[in-house]
């Protein structure tokens, strides 16, 4: 076994080399983010959905439309408003009266990546029909279903301040994001770079491809084949069902302030994403370390904390914090 890792961990680390030049590309594009910009590669090569909640002039649409340009995929962004239709999302039928035919009009989500910039600005109707297309991966016209080619990746982002004229996401589809970004501000020394970037108007910021879609998909499987042990097996099991039933834990004070706990959603979650992490990193096997990196952003979103932990200034960043010192490590 031991071999096995060490001459997948070789092959693994002579891939994420190509993940290095990735980030470097992006980087001259966006100033910072390293965060962020890991994450969203995570995203890609799992093909699992990303929710980034982060103020305005963060980068976010920069960062996601940079990817894009990085990878050689297709970018569609749509910018969500209260008056969008379904339709609007996924596409519809048009009549030709020549015929009397209807020909399939596709819609935007007929994409690589799609940055759904302010979900929570669209109504129930049009929040649902994208998350369905996140799950299925396929969109059905008129009776006939397309399937959507990969990767496909759906990248949502919301503001967190604003609240008027907004329709915030029902828990049950928040859970279909693989994870939940919290993007800050940047650096002192950030924003000056910025400043000298924007400043500079002679200068023009011309990315490359430096991976293709193809090289995306083929990272797909060597993230499969990254080592993950049965005592780290139990231990994501166990911090998931710590977030349930607490007490078994020893953890009783986090009880109270735990409305509903995190679903099984999250177990495959932290597992897939964690094998993702170790593979960015250039690893053939899964460490409790890889599991504490990515555990925030696959948990906080699916942790709904209680009236008591509100009131106690409690969020959910904080009861993980507590799982993940308190939870025994392998």
């Amino acid at each position: 076994m031991y071999e096995h890792i060490k001459e997948l961990e070789s092959r693994i680390q002579n891939e994420s080399e190509k993940i290095n030049l990735l980030k470097k590309e992006i980087s001259k594009a966006v100033v910072g983010q390293e965060y962020m910009v890991e994450r969203l590669i995570i995203g890609l090569l799992t093909g699992g959905h990303i929710l980034i909640e982060g103020l305005p002039g963060l980068a976010k649409t920069l960062t996601v439309n940079s990817l894009a340009k990085a990878v050689s995929a297709e970018f569609k962004r749509i910018q969500f408003t209260p008056d969008m239709l379904p339709a609007d999302l996924i596409g519809t039928n048009v009549f030709n009266p020549k015929d009397g035919t209807f020909t399939p009009r596709k819609g935007p989500v007929f994409s690589n990546i799609i940055l759904a910039d302010e979900i929570n600005r669209a109504p129930a109707k049009v929040q649902s029909a994208l998350l369905e297309v996140m799950q299925e991966k396929q969109v059905t016209l008129a009776g006939e279903s397309f399937t959507l080619e990969p990767p496909f990746l759906v990248l949502a982002t919301q503001n967190p301040i604003e609240q008027e004229g907004t329709y915030p996401l029902p828990e049950a589809q928040v859970d279909r994001f693989m994870m939940k970004l919290k993007i800050s501000y940047p650096s002192k020394e950030e924003e000056r770079e910025i400043i000298n970037r924007v400043t500079a108007f002679d200068t023009m910021i011309d990315l490359k491809a430096v991976l293709s879609v193809k090289e995306i998909l083929s990272f797909g499987q060597l993230i499969k084949d990254v080592y993950l042990d049965e005592k780290i097996k139990d231990y994501i099991v166990n911090l998931v069902d710590a977030t349930r039933n607490p007490q078994d834990y020893h953890l009783e004070s986090l009880r109270p302030l735990i409305e509903v706990g995190a679903s099984p959603r999250a177990t495959l979650t932290l597992a897939i994403a964690s094998k993702a992490y170790a593979f960015v990193q250039g690893k053939g096997f899964v460490s409790p370390q890889h599991i504490k990196m990515v555990a925030h952003d696959v948990l906080r979103h699916r942790i709904l904390i209680s009236y008591e932990a509100e009131a106690e200034e409690k969020t959910a960043d904080d009861l993980i914090d507590t799982l993940l010192s308190e939870i025994p490590v392998p």
